[in-house]
């Protein structure tokens, strides 16, 4: 059985495991952000299976170590009421210069100081560095004021991190995140795109942990219908943090219009866009830095990958996260797979 298409330990199963499939364009092989050549993805996580659901994911870009001047890359900011550390540079330069990590919103300042370790070792001689972390508030499972995350378990993700299928749901940074409803975590997709150049790969990863109606396909499920009789809290807002690796050649302009494009994939899935949500898409290009960016004219098929990748990643999130019971007893429920069968999906 192929990679994407293969269920997780403990029953869970992506959405193409299920007959949701996204779009027409094709998957690469493992239909997740590491088909972009070079893209690794590492996770920490933190369960002691009462008060703490919480961890780290990072993106690492393999070709950060020998681009020492860094890869074209740009931030777009849905609505901005989070904390991303490292984002102003990257809208000034246009330059992303470290790995992306992911994390609690109370643990990001400790995890920039780790980054900011790793990217010291890395470069030697180096005297200013702008290490990228990202955020969702996983406090509504997680007792985040523990701020349990330090410098060896960023350092962990960064250094574990593999080009191979990345696990998602309730893992890394996704180990306490609810969304639409339901638990949540960490997914991915991919798609491929064939130019007149040759093809190119897009890859999407996101933190899913926000507020709206699960829509599959169009077709919206409430979880007062797909769990009906069950006491439902859920809290309010939160966010998503999305990152976005392409192979295609793109300036930072260009990757701007595709981070844009992510934040909008959010509504595909049901997303609320509330108040207290901050929605932020990192997206950045590994390609030579010697090739030419593609005409605008050209983007619309790398625009649709995007939109597809990522509503397939939000999807995968929910799709593989487990039911888990945190602080104060407050439970996020699985999606129950015997109910989606109104989007298309097979049980």
């Amino acid at each position: 059985m192929d990679n994407h298409l293969s269920a997780s330990a403990g029953g869970r199963a992506r959405a193409r495991s299920l007959g949701v499939v996204v779009g027409a364009l094709p998957t690469g092989p493992l239909n997740a952000i590491t088909d972009v050549e070079g893209v690794l993805v590492g996770h920490t996580t933190l369960d002691d299976g009462a008060d703490l659901h919480t961890g780290v994911t990072a993106v690492v870009p393999r070709r950060l170590a020998t681009a020492p001047a860094g890869l074209p890359a740009a931030v777009h900011t849905g609505n901005g009421f989070g904390k991303l550390v490292g984002s102003t540079q990257i809208d000034e330069l246009g330059v992303l210069q470290s790995p992306i990590v992911l994390t609690a919103t109370l643990s990001v300042f400790r995890a920039a100081d780790a980054l900011l370790t790793y990217l010291m070792e890395l470069h030697p001689d180096g005297l200013s560095f702008n290490p990228l972390v990202g955020e969702t508030n996983d406090g509504f499972l997680s007792d985040i004021r523990r701020r349990p995350v330090t410098e060896r378990h960023v350092l962990d993700a960064l250094r574990g991190a593999s080009g191979g299928l990345p696990a998602e749901g309730c893992v890394g940074a996704g180990t306490g995140t609810t969304a639409l409803g339901f638990k949540a975590g960490i997914g991915t997709s991919s798609r491929r795109v064939a130019l007149d150049g040759g093809p190119v790969t897009v890859g999407a990863l996101v933190q899913a942990n926000f507020s709206g109606v699960l829509t599959v396909r169009g077709v919206p499920m409430p979880v007062e219908e797909l769990l009906p009789g069950v006491r439902h809290e859920e809290p309010p807002g939160n966010s998503c943090m999305i990152v976005v690796a392409t192979d295609a050649p793109l300036d930072a302009r260009r990757l701007g219009r595709l981070a844009r494009r992510a934040i909008f994939a959010m509504g595909r899935v049901g997303a609320a866009y509330s108040h207290g949500s901050g929605d932020y898409a990192i997206a950045f290009s590994t390609a030579p830095a010697h090739l030419p960016p593609l005409p605008d004219d050209a983007l619309n098929p790398v625009f649709a990958a995007v939109l597809d990748s990522v509503e397939e990643a939000l999807l995968n999130s929910v799709f593989m996260a487990t039911t888990t019971t945190g602080v104060g007893g407050r439970t996020s429920y699985g999606v129950p797979y015997d109910r989606l069968q109104g989007a298309g999906a097979r049980p």
